[in-house]
């Protein structure tokens, strides 16, 4: 491989498929792991053998673009045909308009000729210019989208019209290839075991995925961020209590739907004691006291932290039980599954 797209490899990462780290005369050497992300890993047997290999090499160039969302574009985009052409003109496997590929174009199999029709050359051009995208939409400031949405809409519609939109454009398409995106990421990736069991590690593991999410009061779902209702109508994201189920619902692999409120949420499940807790455990807090009710929760990461949605104008992120604002609250815990 081309030394400058080898500099660009991310390393390091907790060890769950051997992945490619050189590429000589278009020979991999599989020596190295995939890094997670966040705790999700690759769930590489869902990708097509012909091209597993690359996709993982392409999920390293940048945090912005894991393997597990290089693979959910390509079968969006192509459906993972290499001959796949478009209306508008696309090409390949990564669906690439000539002008785009000519600017972007890598010979990632060093055969001497950067081909679009190439799976090789169109999957790292793809991750090279995911990383590209993500680092310019970055720079646009947009609030209230995460910024690998951001990056999926320009690369659907061209970072122009992203930022015209100033967020998702609505043109019919990009609105429905970024959700999409999204939800194939599922397919693609893999759970991490952490402390706790099977089910609560993939409790944990499904809600830290969208850590950095907006907080949208009314917004997400089982199938991922959605906009909110009233102040949470302009916001693409989660609110505490569909960050909870959604992540109970896919660890449970659809088994469980979870209530939409905290405080139905708080009514199924065994109650436990707070000395048991364990990662994927619930953790519910009257924030405006008994009169309020269960008003705000979370998931039990370990060592004594919480993941949830906290509040208009944040994001989805790890807080401490022994913050004082939370530990001087009225709780209650529960467990599914």
């Amino acid at each position: 491989m081309k030394g400058a797209l080898m500099a660009g490899l991310a390393a390091g990462g907790t060890v769950l498929v051997l992945v490619a780290t050189a590429v000589t005369g278009g020979s991999i050497d599989k020596t190295d792991s995939l890094p997670g992300d966040d705790a999700m890993g690759l769930n590489a047997k869902a990708i097509p053998a012909a091209y597993r290999d690359w996709v993982i090499q392409a999920g390293k160039l940048c945090a912005d673009a894991p393997a597990a969302l290089i693979a959910a574009q390509i079968e969006a985009e192509s459906a993972w045909n290499p001959r796949a052409g478009s209306s508008a003109g696309a090409q390949g496997i990564s669906q690439f308009i000539p002008a785009t590929w000519a600017t972007w174009k890598v010979d990632a199999d060093d055969d001497g000729d950067a081909d679009v029709w190439s799976p090789p050359d169109a999957i790292m051009t793809q991750a090279r210019y995911d990383c590209y995208l993500a680092d310019v939409v970055r720079d646009y400031k947009i609030t209230g989208v995460s910024n690998r949405e951001l990056m999926l809409a320009a690369y659907n519609a061209g970072p122009v019209a992203v930022a015209q939109a100033g967020g998702i454009p609505k043109n019919g398409e990009t609105e429905l290839y970024v959700p999409r995106i999204l939800q194939l990421m599922g397919k693609y990736s893999a759970i991490l075991d952490q402390p706790g069991g099977p089910f609560g590690s993939r409790v944990v593991s499904y809600a830290k995925r969208w850590m950095g999410t907006p907080y949208s009061w009314g917004g997400g779902s089982v199938s991922g961020p959605t906009l909110g209702v009233a102040q949470g109508a302009g916001t693409r994201g989660f609110d505490c209590s569909s960050l909870v189920q959604y992540a109970v619902y896919h660890a449970s692999g659809g088994k469980l739907t979870l209530p939409r409120t905290s405080q139905a949420q708080v009514g199924v499940g065994r109650a436990i004691a707070h000395k048991n807790l364990q990662p994927g455990d619930v953790i519910a807090f009257q924030l405006s006291g008994p009169a309020g009710g269960y008003d705000h929760i979370g998931i039990y990461v370990g060592g004594g932290q919480f993941v949830h949605a906290p509040r208009t104008g944040q994001t989805v992120s790890i807080a401490r039980l022994a913050d004082g604002y939370y530990a001087s609250k009225p709780q209650t815990i529960r467990r599914y599954g």
